[in-house]
């Protein structure tokens, strides 16, 4: 039987009477790709906190490859960390403070670490206090990406990096996971997590909503459907799962579906439709049916 990268069971966390996380269930399996989603607040900071045994929590527990996380000084020998937040040594250049994290994770990759600094753009040779937010992020990253860590922990990791690192930051992402790394990436951004994640995981203030792969979390949600037809408009108003039908122009009509497809194409059939096309809601869309307006705050 396969041991979760990363496990937890009921686990919860209150701050005072404010309670940030409420009973979070959730495997996250070896050499898959996991995107936390949710908004600033929803708690994936501190679910993180959590997971790494960084906070301790008022009830449940974690584990990191079945390691209990409290025991961070075993579990923390599978891990790479890149908070939302990077500090870096003040007057140590990105050089030293690569070299310095190399030697105290699970070992590194020096060539794949050089690559990453050329691909990131970095100048190792200036010191930290001299890096923007954006390259402080860069440091954190390479190292991360260049470790032999079997388990990267990545919060909000691209904060502060253009559209072009971005792209690097999604071509390491593939390259771990080809690796067979399992990466467990927190974000608010959704096409970053579209891009990049075998499975979704959305967080509710401090609750988990779903857990699904894109693919089925599109298929459980709403699909645009647009046809054209030569006489009479088809009559789906009885049809099941089809919702908010709307003319589209003359000879045309649109309308949401929500599960199988089956029943609406036979009712389209009847009807002569001469083209349909379908358009699937894209990750975006299905987040904002779970937090609504909430979600654009």
């Amino acid at each position: 039987m396969t041991v979760p990268a990363l496990r937890a069971v009921q686990l919860t966390k209150r701050y005072g009477r404010l309670t940030a996380l409420d009973e979070l269930t959730l495997d996250v399996e070896p050499g898959e790709v996991f995107g936390f989603l949710g908004p600033n607040g929803a708690g994936k900071s501190t679910t993180i906190r959590l997971l790494l045994g960084l906070a301790r929590p008022n009830a449940g527990r974690a584990e990191v490859f079945g390691v209990d996380a409290a025991d961070v000084a075993t579990a923390h020998r599978s891990v790479a960390y890149v908070p939302a937040d990077v500090a870096l040594w003040p007057q140590l250049t990105g050089a030293e403070i690569l070299h310095l994290q190399a030697r105290t994770g699970a070992g590194v990759d020096e060539g794949y670490r050089d690559e990453l600094v050329r691909r990131f753009e970095l100048d190792v040779t200036k010191p930290a206090r001299t890096y923007s937010t954006g390259n402080r992020q860069k440091v954190a990253l390479i190292a991360a990406f260049a470790t032999r860590a079997p388990l990267l922990v990545l919060d909000e990791p691209t904060s502060g990096l253009d559209p072009l690192m971005e792209r690097e930051f999604r071509a390491a992402v593939a390259q771990a996971r080809e690796r067979g790394q399992t990466v467990f990436l927190s974000s608010h951004h959704l096409d970053e997590v579209e891009a990049v994640c075998d499975r979704v995981g959305i967080l509710r203030a401090g609750r988990l909503a779903e857990v699904a792969t894109i693919g089925r979390l599109r298929g459980m949600h709403r699909s645009e459907v647009t046809v054209a037809y030569p006489g009479a408009a088809p009559d789906l108003a009885a049809v099941p799962g089809v919702e908010t039908i709307e003319p589209a122009g003359a000879g045309r009509l649109r309308f949401t579906l929500t599960g199988p497809p089956a029943p609406v194409l036979r009712a389209l059939a009847a009807a002569g439709v001469t083209a349909l096309s379908v358009r699937e809601p894209s990750l975006e869309e299905i987040f904002l049916d779970y937090y609504g307006a909430e979600a654009t705050r």
